[in-house]
């Protein structure tokens, strides 16, 4: 089947894109109200380099090829590593948060880290696309996989930024598992990711605490705890229907970047557990679509890129909602289509073109 979109994985999209510009609009009054200085800015930033030109590029890659992808992969890596260095640059690069990880371009700012994500998903989808039947391989397989992640880890690490590590491993990783790993490099994987993980923790102090906050959540509830504590308070008054759209408390006082990582608590707060379910089982249903659309990709390389940009793009909304509920660490990852952030949602929408252009040439099916 070709030239046709799939109307569910769109519907799904429109939802998400939709919903998230209402609950950002809600959380930028919440910003607004406290004199929050630069807001016109910010609100530009978000609404015309993400959401506006990431729709121009959503409707433009949802119609190029994906094929060509396979053949540049290499050199957009590469050019995203460049780019991705270039925050270490004097004049260029500047430090917000105790992260080096922004570019000021002509007064805009930009996270370039952002196009490794979905830069990554690529080469590692024309990698073991054309190592077809040899990912079992000890080699080319896991050492493959290392490979690609090594260069975005050290840049990564030094800026630092773990949260935008995390998501570059994961799909990458999915895109391994669903080339055909072998369970015993899965499982070396899985050690020497603790491994990695553990000398993070033990160098980085900033990582070490935001792991001792989730054990202990009451633990220093006015430094450390205090975005956690006041996430859960904004969504447990939420109750089952909310508050309504636009009334939140907590965004207006209390809530530490509710544009931000935050935003999921300002939903919570105003559309309850039942919005908050919704929230949940929409993205849900965008990454069993996504998987459904790799299963009947018409070859190998948009199988895998399909299954590497649905999990990419969910899975930095899981983590985002755990971390706001309290299941998970604090990682600064944004929530996707909806916290602010006009590069996120930039690479999110041209992320999402691209797995709407390889639903074009999806095999036929009763689906």
């Amino acid at each position: 089947m070709r030239g046709r979109l799939d109307k569910t994985l769109l519907f799904l999209l429109i939802a998400l894109i939709v919903g998230g510009c209402f609950i950002f609009a809600s959380a930028a009054f919440g910003l607004l109200a406290r004199g929050q200085s630069g807001m016109t800015s910010i609100v530009l930033n978000h609404l015309v380099l993400g959401v506006g030109l990431g729709l121009v590029l959503l409707v433009m890659l949802s119609v190029f090829d994906y094929r060509h992808w396979r053949i540049v992969a290499p050199y957009l890596f590469g050019l995203s590593l460049f780019a991705t260095a270039l925050v270490f640059v004097p004049q260029i690069g500047f430090t917000h948060g105790g992260g080096t990880r922004w570019l000021d371009i002509f007064g805009l700012s930009v996270q370039p880290s952002e196009a490794l994500k979905i830069t990554s998903v690529i080469l590692a989808a024309a990698y073991f696309s054309a190592v077809r039947g040899r990912a079992e391989s000890l080699t080319r397989g896991l050492g493959g996989f290392f490979a690609i992640i090594a260069p975005s880890a050290l840049l990564l690490l030094l800026q630092p930024d773990i949260g935008t590590l995390f998501i570059i491993c994961i799909p990458v990783f999915a895109v391994y598992v669903a080339a055909g790993a072998r369970w015993r490099d899965i499982a070396i994987a899985a050690i020497v990711a603790l491994i990695c993980l553990s000398a993070i923790l033990y160098f980085k102090d900033h990582a070490r605490q935001r792991l001792m906050t989730f054990l202990d959540p009451s633990r220093n509830q006015q430094a450390s705890g205090y975005q956690i504590r006041q996430s859960l308070i904004a969504i447990g008054s939420g109750e089952f229907l909310g508050r309504g759209f636009g009334q939140g408390v907590q965004k207006f006082t209390y809530l530490p970047e509710p544009m931000g990582d935050s935003i999921f608590a300002v939903a919570a707060e105003e559309l309850g557990f039942v919005g908050s379910v919704t929230i949940v089982l929409t993205f849900l249903g965008f990454v069993l679509r996504g998987y459904g659309i790799a299963a009947r990709a018409p070859d190998f390389f948009a199988g895998l890129l399909a299954v590497g940009i649905s999990t990419y793009l969910v899975s930095e909304a899981f983590i985002n909602i755990a971390a706001m509920l309290g299941v998970a660490p604090l990682t600064g990852i944004p929530l996707t289509f909806v916290s602010q952030g006009g590069t996120a949602m930039l690479v999110s929408l041209a992320s999402a073109g691209i797995l709407l252009n390889i639903s074009r040439h999806r095999r036929a099916s009763n689906a």
